[in-house]
């Protein structure tokens, strides 16, 4: 294989976020393998900065162990993106010619896909992660013999715009986190044309976690429920809230706490204040601590492709609890029998009694979740699934 580019909206070794760390570990593990791996982006510096403005210098850098080429972004009408956006948020239609200016005033770098164009023959292939941005959606199109797609897709407004179908249906292959994500695009999308495999994603085992240590160090004795990641509304974080609080209505007596850990600020209702646990952010060792000392960690977010946070909970050897809306995690969780799920209050409800009132069965039930991470998720099972299946769609594309 000559060489793999992966191509993403912005590149950094300390961008926060799911497809971002995604892109880094397995494009570094690819590298180590022997493969020859480069990244191919735009200057902007990260998701939340602006992306009118160039912060990198286009060019090529080497940037832990990898190359990086990046080239300069293309000005764009913010004011009519996020109009468009704002209605794709609350799910309303839009029409084809929003769903064009969208993806037209979206991130994107004509020098990109020029450089795509005029270097196509320089590599096997380019990979194109996540699904929804304009480096993914005009890449593809530049080459779209040689492209596979990571999408990272979500069963939400943006994924059954008719401008994507057009994009994903002539590419050469596509690679999915879980079965239910590999489900939900190809009842959206016609991808009877594309090479498609399930292959996980690549997580990092080698680690300790103690949950005396977790306790010692914050001062939290009692129960607790552990929620980690961003706090923001769009990871379902105040149905989390508002649930826990009902539950501490409704038992009275009951000393279990929320610990929350992760960026970002949330409201917390004054009456529940001294039962809810802000840690804020706080380094690895600190939430697989916690993962281990928690009752159960709670991902009550519907918006997941893979969920690296419920990975880890398992590997702390806890049991964990998600929302039933969410397929992939569903699917996870059916597929290890290591978590639970609800859809409403009262199923809520009933899950955390459950695992207070058996504590042998939510042990057993994260043995049972560390077991299954490690049969499927390893960086060298994940490594070995990836370069046979660029391998195979490579073949296809000589």
């Amino acid at each position: 294989m000559k060489k793999l580019g992966f191509v993403v909206p912005w590149y950094g070794d300390n961008i926060p976020g799911g497809a971002e760390m995604e892109l880094r570990g397995i494009s570094k593990h690819l590298k180590a393998s022997g493969l020859d791996v480069e990244i191919i982006t735009t200057c902007i510096e990260k998701f939340t900065a602006d992306w009118n403005k160039d912060h990198y210098k286009p060019g090529v850098t080497e940037e832990g162990g990898l190359t990086v080429r990046r080239f300069k972004v293309r000005k764009r009408d913010t004011a009519g993106f996020d109009a468009i956006n704002l209605k794709l948020m609350n799910d309303q239609k839009i029409t084809p010619e929003e769903e064009k200016y969208f993806i037209q005033e979206m991130v994107n770098s004509t020098d990109l896909y020029d450089y795509i164009k005029e270097h196509k023959d320089d590599y096997d292939l380019f990979v194109f992660i996540p699904y929804m941005f304009g480096t993914t959606f005009y890449g593809i199109k530049a080459c779209p013999e040689k492209a596979v797609l990571i999408p990272c897709l979500h069963d939400e407004s943006y994924a059954y715009m008719d401008i994507y179908k057009e994009a994903f249906e002539n590419m050469a292959g596509a690679i999915y986190h879980a079965k239910n994500e590999y489900l939900l695009a190809n009842k959206i999308y016609d991808l009877s044309k594309v090479e498609q495999a399930v292959l996980g994603e690549g997580i990092d085992t080698e680690f300790e976690y103690d949950a005396d240590r977790f306790r010692k160090t914050t001062g939290i004795e009692d129960p607790f429920i552990l929620y980690a990641g961003r706090k923001d509304a769009g990871k379902n974080i105040y149905l989390l809230i508002d649930y826990f609080r009902e539950y501490k209505h409704r038992h009275k007596d009951s000393d279990l706490k929320l610990v929350l850990i992760g960026g970002g600020e949330v409201d917390i209702p004054d009456d529940i204040k001294d039962q809810v646990i802000d840690l804020g952010f706080v380094d690895k060792q600190v939430k697989y601590d916690g993962c281990a000392a928690a009752l159960t960690l709670c991902q009550p977010s519907i918006h997941e492709s893979f969920s690296l946070v419920l990975m880890e909970s398992w590997l702390c050897e806890r049991p964990a609890l998600v929302h039933a809306d969410c397929d992939v995690t569903r699917g996870f969780a059916q597929e290890s029998n290591s978590a639970l799920y609800f859809k409403d209050y009262y199923e809520f409800e009933g899950c955390i009694d459950y695992y207070i009132s058996h504590e042998d069965i939510a042990s057993r039930m994260g043995k049972t979740g560390r077991e299954f991470v490690l049969s499927n998720f390893k960086w060298d099972i994940i490594v070995e699934r990836y370069t046979d299946f660029f391998n195979k769609v490579a073949d296809k594309t000589k």
